[in-house]
């Protein structure tokens, strides 16, 4: 089996690095940053924090020295996906394109470039401490299915999933994964930007009675309009958020976004709470607190501009 990790940040370093330590998976890792794949490849991918591994995935930035894979995994921010799978797709002519990033919409867009598609979510997270070194900060599960429109066959996605497993990230082939996205979906968009918007961890946005009622406002108005489009969520959100601020899981986890913020890079706020307002607006379901979570988090990117 040859799976190509199409994009290799943080969490797509995560799998790369422990896929590669499967005997029977060839691994590829494409990445756009020049100074990560020459560590990768001159001293392999090292994970350090809730799990020790050091993985020799073969790493690139050229797409086209891509060969021909059974798989692929887009694990891009959301805002790079069309130009990551765009570059890609010829490496998955026959095969499958999974995507377990952040947000909304990801699916549609690498639809428009291979035949079969995985809807996926995952939820282990770490961020890049040097070229070739990540700090694995969260474990975690991530669910597999097939994408509606396009999907992959649902043997390829279950054998996806066990190749997954068997490297030490456990994930789960369902015939539904939108209940899971969805539950990431509304978690992300209703955390994230309240840790990026503070400066503060989960759990201490968490330890806030102020914050945690904005968070679980913003809670309510994700679950409506899953709720609207006959999406039932796998869990509630509510109970993951305090399950993650606990000190033993992710009390002092600073989120993607914040790093985004702190880094002065874009963020994914577009498809977290702006893909919640456009699915609200669509179904008529009100989302105030999301659209001005929204607003806020674009207006701080706009001020790195001035």
């Amino acid at each position: 089996m040859r799976i190509c990790i199409v994009g290799c940040g943080a969490v797509g370093s995560l799998f790369a690095a422990n896929l590669s330590l499967l005997d029977d998976v060839e691994v590829w890792a494409y990445d756009v940053s020049q100074a990560h794949v020459d560590a990768i490849n001159e001293r392999g991918l090292r994970l350090t924090g809730a799990g020790e591994v050091v993985g020799r995935p073969r790493a690139t930035t050229d797409a086209a020295e891509l060969p021909p894979c059974d798989f692929g995994i887009v694990v891009t921010k959301a805002m790079h996906t069309e130009a990551a799978i765009a570059a890609t797709a010829h490496a998955f002519a026959d095969g499958c394109v999974a995507t377990v990033q952040n947000g909304i919409g990801n699916e549609e867009t690498i639809a428009r470039y291979v035949e079969r598609v995985i809807r996926g979510t995952t939820f282990p997270a770490g961020k890049i401490l040097e070229p070739g070194v990540v700090q694995w900060d969260v474990k975690g599960d991530t669910t597999l299915g097939p994408f509606e429109p396009r999907p992959a066959p649902l043997a390829e996605i279950e054998r996806l999933a066990d190749a997954c497993t068997r490297a030490g990230m456990p994930t789960h082939a369902v015939p539904d994964a939108r209940g899971p996205q969805w539950r990431k979906v509304i978690f992300n968009a209703s955390t994230n930007p309240i840790g990026a918007l503070t400066g503060l961890t989960h759990g201490r946005v968490c330890e806030r009675p102020d914050l945690r009622a904005l968070v679980s406002g913003l809670v309510a108005e994700g679950k409506a309009v899953a709720a609207a489009q006959g999406i039932v969520l796998d869990a509630d959100p509510e109970e993951l958020i305090d399950h993650a601020a606990k000190p033993e899981v992710a009390y002092d986890h600073r989120s993607s976004m914040l790093q985004d913020v702190e880094a002065r890079r874009q963020t994914e706020i577009d498809y977290l709470n702006g893909g919640i307002v456009r699915f609200g607006r669509e179904h008529g379901v009100p989302t105030p607190l999301n659209e001005a979570i929204w607003a806020l988090v674009k207006g701080v990117e706009q001020s790195w501009q001035q």
